[in-house]
């Protein structure tokens, strides 16, 4: 690992471990291995490498890595520990934030081939020259660029003359989802996916950058902006074939070229087609597939592709060569879903899709949302996710137990864990079996080897790792630790394997030192102890062997003479709160103890972004770095929050050792609430739906776009958008101001029907006396209790004359058995129980102490009426909120829903069912399905049709 790469990782984990962050440390070994499953170990192949990206295995034993930067870097065989750069494009690469050197395939029968294949981004646009950028953005969002597929002759281990431009597109000037992974298939032929280039902040229709529209996306030029609902830019890229009428762009598809040249090979499904990339496209609708893999044996290309506000998706796509080209449905679609920020744009390209018949967007094959457990006991944190490798187990051979035959093998880059979903009684992976393999942070690859061992790139560590199966004696884990490791001479050190390990139980282990790494055994035994006489950088080596001989090795290096400079970042102070766009301007220095103050020549900075689902819950994502400076700046970038800004800045001295230090850089925010006229409608900012009235918090001078959708029903009215309180279209982006703000959408409403096919009508009225009931107290307690009753008279619904009820503590009363209680709702009607069921509160809801379902008769015959009442229930999950509703059923059959003491927020019905639903689920009378309409002493009034 590279010290600049362990200092970033110790940094990460000082933040979320709550460590503190030491200046000075001397270069750190490997981290442990994870916890794997029994008979597995993790082994560190590779270290020292800068942002690994990707790795490929020769069949001549070598072994190929690619370097975000633009280095390829080539190792001899797997026990090689010094690498030989075999290609150097950093000039041409587009090195910044999540853009970079992405995919690397080897010619099939390569070597014979000599040819290496990479993807990357382009530090230019389409045509131009590079670099244009130096792997910076001046103006964030706005700094138009491309990606290439290029093939490298190899003459050994090094590349041979030009560089073979074979594809030069995927146009964006937002620095994410450029490039994705390439490959080739059985057939021969070159595979490559990429990504749609939009914001991961915003709703992105194309509508970014300054001049406007600065990849000419549809219907406008160049520099004219798009609007909905014809916009045609940003994420609706990856639809671009459904448009004939212009150009059809790469972004969002997964194409098939000819290796030599590029072109489109023609017996392509689109082969016929007029347009040359629509020549080349097997699969679009896809928004980020980063990595993807065929499915051995097969033609099958399995992609991880990565979502956006809720879901990830692994997609299947079945003999992509022969078609039919399949559409994925992004950005229309994620997951199973409409996306709700571009649903809410009405946008024609997703609007024309949602009304497109069934089958023609293809659902993914796997989908995990971002709030779920992939399998139960992972331990892998939720939130933010983002799967970054996709690998097949060999259907045969390989030492991994018989279970992972056929298995598919997925890493999340957020969550930092790798699955393993095997096989069911089809031979394909099953969802259902999911199981959790191993911890895996900074995973953005996944390749089976040589060996037939699952092997990964860590790419915030800088190592390559792979997981090795013994069914009998495993290998040890040697861990060492010195102290000190920096010193003037004479230096004693203190040497310890306290932290080894051996996953066999009782296994018995031996601990060899080798204090100057000449190949003597100076020392035995668990701890010992070494005097360095005179100056000089010394490696000491321990290794571990157990009783079977299997051994381990771990090494450190100890610097006699001298000690590691401290570096010192003067500006920006932890006092800063950046705004996006805003110049941080940095400066430092460093001194050393030999060697006085450092020159710049020694310094290094490093700027990462940590991506936050929670305030306590981030992954990193590198920015930039500068060599060779004491100062800098960079502007501010525009990120949805919470994030921050990591600067690290790193001193070497002439001896090698360093020193860093890093500095935590929060934003500045602000509020901006969201409302409706009338309250309770729902708006979506930047793909979140909220139901106003709302706020959330974003980053100052932040781009957000936001969506009033219409029409919308709120209760049995029907509303359409009128206009914004800021004059702004009903889909439009604001610039996070500097103060807090509310923006309000104002709607006309239309009474609209609240009834059904079998003449059920209902209606509200205000004003109406809640009826306590009692004393007649339901036996129900805790959580999810129901109980039955019977009831004083025949009671008609639907058609039917019921004798007895069944109430449930989550706020439904139903006229025949539910088995069971049912905390979550759904829209009506749902064929699924409970049915024939009035739902005047279905939510989940909680008995406390105080919460009481008490029941009455009131009245005389013929007009009796039947009052069951939930007073003081609880919400799940918000434990101060008390609520009282009750049904009041009278004897010709009429029923009324009314309430009190509701405040806010959930107890205005934004998580509630509110209606009533006959026997099979067919019919049903929905007031409102998690909207804000409820309100204290506003009854709603059932009313039966005149024979009913």
């Amino acid at each position: 690992m590279s010290r600049v790469g362990e200092r970033v990782w110790a940094f990460i984990l000082a933040f979320v471990l709550g460590a503190p962050i030491m200046v000075g440390l001397p270069t750190l070994g490997p981290r442990p291995a994870a916890a794997v499953p029994a008979g597995f170990t993790q082994q560190v192949v590779f270290t020292g490498l800068t942002r690994p990206t990707k790795l490929v295995f020769a069949s001549d034993g070598r072994v190929f890595v690619a370097e975000k930067s633009g280095l390829v870097k080539v190792f001899d065989s797997l026990a090689d520990s010094s690498a030989t750069v075999f290609a150097d494009l950093r000039t041409n690469v587009y090195d910044f934030t999540d853009l970079g050197l992405i995919g690397l395939a080897l010619a099939p029968n390569f070597p014979a081939d000599p040819y290496v294949y990479v993807s990357y981004t382009y530090d230019g646009v389409i045509g131009g020259s590079a670099p244009t950028y130096r792997d910076a953005c001046p103006v964030i969002g706005n700094c138009r660029a491309s990606a290439r597929v290029s093939r490298l002759r190899a003459s050994g281990n090094v590349m041979t003359g030009p560089e073979q431009v074979l594809l030069h597109d995927w146009c964006h000037q937002i620095d994410s989802h450029s490039i994705g992974d390439l490959a080739f298939g059985a057939d021969g032929a070159l595979y490559v996916a990429g990504g749609e280039g939009a914001s991961a902040t915003f709703t992105d229709y194309g509508q970014a950058g300054s001049p406007a529209n600065p990849c000419g996306d549809p219907p406008a030029p160049a520099g004219s902006a798009v609007t909905p609902p014809t916009a045609e830019g940003g994420a609706l890229r990856s639809q671009d074939i459904r448009t004939p009428g212009d150009p059809t762009g790469l972004s969002g598809t997964l194409i098939r070229v000819n290796p030599t040249t590029g072109a489109a090979l023609p017996d392509n499904p689109l082969a016929a087609s007029a347009d040359p990339n629509s020549r080349r496209i097997l699969t679009y609708g896809l928004r980020n597939p980063f990595r993807w893999t065929f499915r051995p044996g097969t033609n099958e290309v399995w992609v991880g592709d990565v979502g956006w506000r809720t879901w990830e998706e692994i997609n299947r796509i079945v003999d992509p060569a022969v078609g039919p080209v399949r559409n994925y449905g992004w950005p229309c679609y994620e997951g199973n879903a409409p996306q709700g920020g571009y649903n809410a744009a009405n946008l024609t390209l997703c609007e024309s899709l949602y009304a497109a018949p069934a089958g023609t967007v293809t659902p993914p094959y796997y989908t995990y949302q971002h709030s779920q457990v992939v399998a139960p006991g992972d331990g892998c944190r939720t939130g933010g996710s983002s799967p970054s490798g996709v690998a097949f187990y060999p259907t045969s051979g390989g030492s991994y137990p018989a279970t992972y035959a056929g298995a598919l093998f997925f890493a999340d880059y957020s969550r930092g864990c790798i699955w393993a979903m095997r096989t069911g009684a089809n031979g394909l992976p099953d969802p259902a079996r999911i199981v959790p393999f191993a911890s895996a942070a900074g995973a953005v690859d996944l390749r089976i080897g040589p060996e037939n061992d699952l092997y990964y790139v860590d790419m915030t560590g800088g190592t390559v790792r792979r997981f090795h199966y013994s069914s009998g004696n495993q290998l040890p884990n040697a861990v060492l630790d010195a102290t000190p490791t920096s010193g003037n001479a004479p230096l004693t050190v203190s040497f310890d394997a306290v932290g080894s390990s051996d996953p066999d139980a009782g296994d018995i282990l031996e601990y060899q030192w080798d204090f100057t790494d000449d190949g003597t055994v100076d020392a035995t035994g668990l701890t010992a102890s070494h005097r360095y006489p005179s100056m000089g950088t010394y490696t000491a080596r321990l290794r571990v062997v157990d009783f079977a001989g299997l051994s381990d090795t771990a090494t450190v290096q100890i610097r006699v003479g001298t000690a590691a400079p401290v570096p010192i970042i003067e500006t920006p102070t932890t006092a800063l709160r950046w705004s996006v766009g805003e110049t941080v301007t940095f400066s430092g220095r460093a001194t050393d103890p030999q060697q006085g103050t450092l020159p710049a020549s020694g310094l290094s900075w490093q700027l990462v972004q940590q991506h936050c689902s929670t305030p306590d819950n981030c992954h990193s994502h590198p920015v930039r770095e500068w060599t060779g400076a004491a100062s800098g700046s960079f502007p501010a970038p525009d990120h949805e929050y919470p994030s921050y800004l990591e600067l690290t800045l790193t001193a070497r001295d002439s001896g090698g050792l360093t020193g860093s230090t890093t500095l935590r850089l929060d934003p500045k925010t602000v509020n901006i609430a969201l409302a409706t006229k009338p309250a309770g409608l729902r708006l979506n900012m930047n793909g979140r739906n909220f139901t106003t009235p709302n706020s959330t918090q974003v980053i100052v001078g932040s781009t957000n776009t936001l969506s009033a959708p219409g029409p919308q029903s709120l209760g049995p009215a029907t509303y359409t958008f009128e206009n914004w309180s800021d004059g702004g279209a009903a889909t439009h982006v604001i610039t996070a101001p500097a103060t807090a703000r509310t923006y309000t959408a104002t709607y006309d409403g239309a009474p609209g029907s609240c009834a059904d096919s079998y003449g059920y009508t209902c209606r509200t009225q205000t004003a109406v006396p809640f009826v306590p009931a009692g004393p007649t107290e339901l036996p129900l307690t805790g959580d999810n209790d129901s109980a039955s009753v019977s009831l004083p008279f025949p009671v008609p619904f639907y058609g039917q004359n019921y004798s007895r009820a069944w109430v449930d503590t989550n706020g439904t009363l139903s006229f025949v058995d539910s088995r069971g209680s049912w905390p979550a709702n759904r829209p009506l009607p749902n064929a699924a129980a409970p049915n024939a069921t009035l739902y005047p509160f279905w939510d989940d809801l909680v008995m406390h102490p105080e919460s009481r379902v008490r029941t009455a008769v009131v009245g005389a015959a013929p007009d009796r009426q039947f009052v069951v009442e939930w007073r003081d229930m609880g919400l799940s999950g918000a434990p101060a909120a008390r609520i009282s509703f009750e049904v009041v059923i009278s004897e010709w059959g009429q029923i009324i829903f009314n309430y009190a003491a509701l405040n806010s927020g959930r107890e205005l019905g934004n998580s509630a069912t509110v209606g009533i639903e006959n026997a099979t689920g067919t019919g049903a009378v929905q007031y409102s399905y998690n909207q804000l309409v409820l309100a204290n002493n506003k009854a709603i009034i059932f009313t039966p049709p005149a024979a009913g």
